[in-house]
């Protein structure tokens, strides 16, 4: 039977805990960190981080405050999203910090996030750039109103990128995604980029496929 529990993550800075769901054994050879979209739960995003990753790979599924990571539109003005915004940056830093203590490597840890934990993901990850096992943004772009710099630096050592999206798409222009591969090609990862039309904003079949390909090797640990 599969481990799964829920602890909680102290988010320092910001004076609050997150409820995070565990599936998966704490020993595990690598962890994949989902970040659901907006309105979601962790506990329905599991049916789709689970589904991406080999038997014995770790997930871990940070929960929002009210089922929302910061309140406006990614691309309204930043100040109008905060203090949760980085409260929800902070979020993932803890996160990633507490596997990174267990005594893995950035190299052994995937993201996936989809629509709001998509640019959650992406935003913190081009603020942070490091090797990781794979990222796939599904249905999200880097996080500012149009005309921000997005003069990240740092390298990602060829990181593997999935960036899948939908268009045209209500919530995230495809322009955005593109500019956010951009971003990450300039730093250094791989990226696939890949446009669906008249698809919904949901995560579809290939994006689960594409995603399972390139976590493969989290079940190793190589």
């Amino acid at each position: 039977m599969t481990s799964k529990r829920v602890f909680k993550l102290d988010v320092p800075g910001h004076g609050a805990t997150v409820d995070v769901l565990s599936i998966g054994p704490d020993n595990a050879p690598g962890v994949l960190i989902g970040v659901h979209g907006r309105g979601g739960r962790a506990e329905d995003f599991a049916s789709v981080a689970t589904r991406v990753v080999p038997d014995g790979v770790r997930v871990l599924l940070p929960q929002a405050p009210g089922q929302t990571w910061y309140p406006k539109s990614f691309m309204a003005p930043t100040s109008e999203n905060q203090p949760e915004l980085d409260r929800a940056l902070a979020t993932l830093e803890a996160l990633a910090e507490q596997v990174r203590a267990s005594g893995l490597g950035n190299d052994h840890i995937g993201w996936v996030g989809f629509s709001q934990g998509a640019c959650l993901t992406l935003e913190h990850l081009a603020r942070n750039p490091a090797r990781y096992a794979g990222v796939v943004g599904l249905c999200g772009g880097l996080i500012g109103p149009e005309g921000t710099a997005f003069d990240h630096e740092g390298d990602m050592s060829e990181t593997p990128v999935y960036l899948g999206g939908v268009d045209p798409d209500p919530h995230v222009a495809w322009s955005r995604i593109e500019a956010t591969a951009r971003v990450f090609g300039r730093l250094g990862a791989r990226v696939t980029l890949e446009r669906t039309p008249d698809a919904p904003h949901t995560v579809l079949p290939h994006h689960a496929d594409r995603a399972a390909s390139m976590f493969a090797s989290l079940g190793s640990g190589s």
